[in-house]
């Protein structure tokens, strides 16, 4: 038996008394860490925004990615620990053409979203029968969007291999301060660009530093093309103008 809280921590698939995972736990603070992202579902396509960390003026902020194009009719925007996320994000894509390629149409959201979670809850300790796996839970939360035959569809995903679908949500280190403006000024029936002001207002009252068209990242897929198109520089510029 182990004796004490950290012969439990080193244990990933242990339980401890008080029936906590500590490692899976840990990882979800990971997430608390991370830099901020939402995702919003209107009739008309789902939006994708993300703040980008520039530590320096000298990065290229386009080298760093916070929205992820997984198929032309699905993205994901990540928080936590960003390495994680680029794994889940090359697993989905993968999945999604092999979909593609065996059934001749695209997956849709909900699948794919499964997909993930399922490689979230393999982690531990591999036996000589199976594949490697990874040794700790993954550290990070993603909000998996997309438009399929049921419409447009948000999933927020998390290091425990859950999945709950939303209508809008922020993650990341100021997720509290997104959802209380989503809850008071979300609804429905907004238009696209619309939705689209209001995730650049949401960033725009949680950024520490002052929001700007470097410092985020913005994206939606329309329900009437299904395709998925990142806003320009320009484009983001115009939005935070009108908010």
């Amino acid at each position: 038996m182990f004796q004490n809280k950290t012969d439990y921590d080193r244990g990933v698939n242990t339980f401890s008394p008080e029936g906590r995972l500590f490692q899976v736990e840990y990882a979800l603070q990971a997430i608390k860490l991370g830099a901020s992202a939402l995702a919003i579902k209107v009739n008309d396509g789902v939006v994708l925004a993300g703040e980008r960390k520039l530590n320096s003026t000298l990065l290229e902020p386009r080298s760093i990615e916070k929205i992820y194009e997984i198929d032309t009719h699905i993205a994901c925007t990540a928080s936590g620990f960003i390495p994680d996320a680029r794994t889940l994000v090359e697993h989905a894509r993968v999945e999604s053409q092999n979909h593609k390629f065996n059934y001749g149409e695209p997956i849709n959201v909900r699948a794919l979203t499964q997909i993930v979670c399922d490689l979230a809850l393999d982690f531990g300790e591999s036996d000589s029968k199976s594949k490697t796996k990874m040794s700790r839970p993954y550290g990070v939360a993603l909000l998996i969007a997309g438009v399929s035959d049921h419409g447009p569809q948000i999933y927020q995903t998390d290091p425990t291999g859950t999945m709950i679908e939303y209508q809008a949500k922020g993650i990341g280190a100021a997720d509290e301060g997104i959802q209380s403006i989503l809850k008071e000024q979300y609804k429905q029936d907004l238009t696209l660009e619309q939705a689209e002001r209001l995730a650049i207002l949401c960033l725009k009252n949680v950024m520490e530093e002052k929001i700007n068209n470097s410092n985020v990242e913005l994206a939606v897929i329309t329900t009437a093309e299904r395709r998925y198109t990142q806003r320009t520089s320009e484009q983001i510029q115009s939005l935070i103008d009108k908010v």
